[in-house]
């Protein structure tokens, strides 16, 4: 990397997970120090990894399901390599099959994007958003063109928040949009919005990730996810308020 090249995301994922050669890493170092915004999503990749290690680092520790214990049983001669690379299998197989017998699969996916984006974001000061609020018409075209369906940005004036901005993010079958609300006490929502395999609808589901509850939903071929550090009964009363709104 030239020293006056901007890095790229996948050099700064590289520099978050300590991957890069010393003299790449001082190359990053120093040009962070002098540009807030990279050093902002340097910052913000890391925060990711964390919340990504608080969500699911715990599955590590499940038990791995009888029927699939044989799959870490390799045959004596095989080379250490590929008995790992069972046992990474086997753990994130048996992962899979946990979550489906707990719940749905794609909504809990939905779930968890949605929390894992809320941790990551809500915290943020200086760049909580790509688009802020105030922008509010091209950030719904920006969002709806990336996802390829029209999508809304609700109004949650009444129930005391005020649009913040959005965000890019990955969804379940492609692009994800998130929406970021908060109140004059500085407490924040996000709204988070993926394409889902198939057509169909489900009501209310209610989950909770650490400290964020979540409320999602699937109206034929979107998902929808209210996230917020509050009360299930309180994240309820505004979840329904953003259904009515995105229904009309």
């Amino acid at each position: 990397m030239n020293m006056n090249t901007r890095p790229a995301d996948h050099e700064l994922h590289a520099y978050v997970d300590t991957a890069l050669a010393p003299d790449d890493r001082k190359r990053v170092e120093n040009h962070l120090a002098v540009n807030p915004d990279d050093a902002a999503r340097a910052r913000a990749y890391r925060e990711q990894k964390d919340a990504l290690r608080s969500l699911f680092d715990p599955v590590l520790d499940e038990p791995v399901p009888p029927r699939l214990a044989s799959v870490r049983q390799e045959p004596r001669g095989r080379r250490p390599m590929l008995a790992a690379a069972s046992l990474v299998v086997g753990v994130a197989v048996g992962w899979t099959a946990s979550a489906l017998l707990r719940n749905d699969a794609t909504h809990m996916t939905l779930a968890h994007r949605a929390a894992i984006a809320h941790a990551v974001y809500t915290p943020e000061v200086r760049h909580p958003v790509e688009v802020p609020g105030d922008q509010r018409e091209h950030l719904v075209g920006w969002l709806s063109k990336r996802l390829g369906a029209p999508l809304k940005a609700p109004s949650l004036v009444e129930q005391g928040y005020d649009l913040v901005g959005g965000h890019l993010l990955p969804g379940d079958s492609g692009p994800g949009a998130q929406f970021m609300y908060q109140n004059n006490a500085g407490q924040r929502l996000t709204l988070y919005v993926s394409r889902v395999d198939g057509n169909r609808s489900t009501a209310f589901r209610f989950t909770r990730e650490d400290r964020v509850s979540v409320f999602y939903w699937v109206d034929r071929t979107m998902g929808y996810a209210l996230s917020g550090e509050m009360p299930r009964d309180e994240l309820l009363a505004i979840a329904t308020k953003v259904y009515t709104q995105l229904e009309r």
